[in-house]
């Protein structure tokens, strides 16, 4: 098992950025493929972006992309979501997830959920 603890969420302005970070402990890191989702209010948890085992292949969601970068260091058991040019669409729940077996978009494969960090943009 593994557990995750997400951090650095908070208040920014419009336009600003934000560095999410989620810290695993319980087994090997690098054994798990890593993930960000996100749930804004009244609205399903949606995927933002995924990192493979080794790092050396991301996944973005659409919207995200070239604001967002999703990167790992295993010798910290830490994955990051840095996201630039925020925006209030992106006020939400952040959710760090992993999984062992799956490297993908969808919620449904990640069995590990840490509690979320709560991002909120100004306009």
């Amino acid at each position: 098992q593994v557990q995750l603890e997400e951090s650095g969420g908070g208040l920014v302005q419009f336009g600003g950025s934000l560095r999410l970070s989620c810290v695993a402990s319980g087994r090997a890191f690098s054994d798990y493929a890593m993930a960000w989702f996100r749930q804004a209010p009244g609205k399903e948890r949606e995927f933002v972006a995924a990192i493979s085992w080794s790092g050396s292949s991301t996944i973005y969601t659409d919207s995200v992309k070239g604001r967002a970068t999703i990167s790992r260091d295993n010798t910290k058991n830490t994955v990051y979501l840095q996201m630039n040019s925020l925006k209030p669409e992106d006020t939400a729940v952040y959710y760090c997830a992993a999984d062992r077996t799956v490297f993908g978009t969808s919620k449904r494969g990640y069995d590990y959920w840490g509690q979320g960090t709560r991002v909120t943009v100004s306009s």
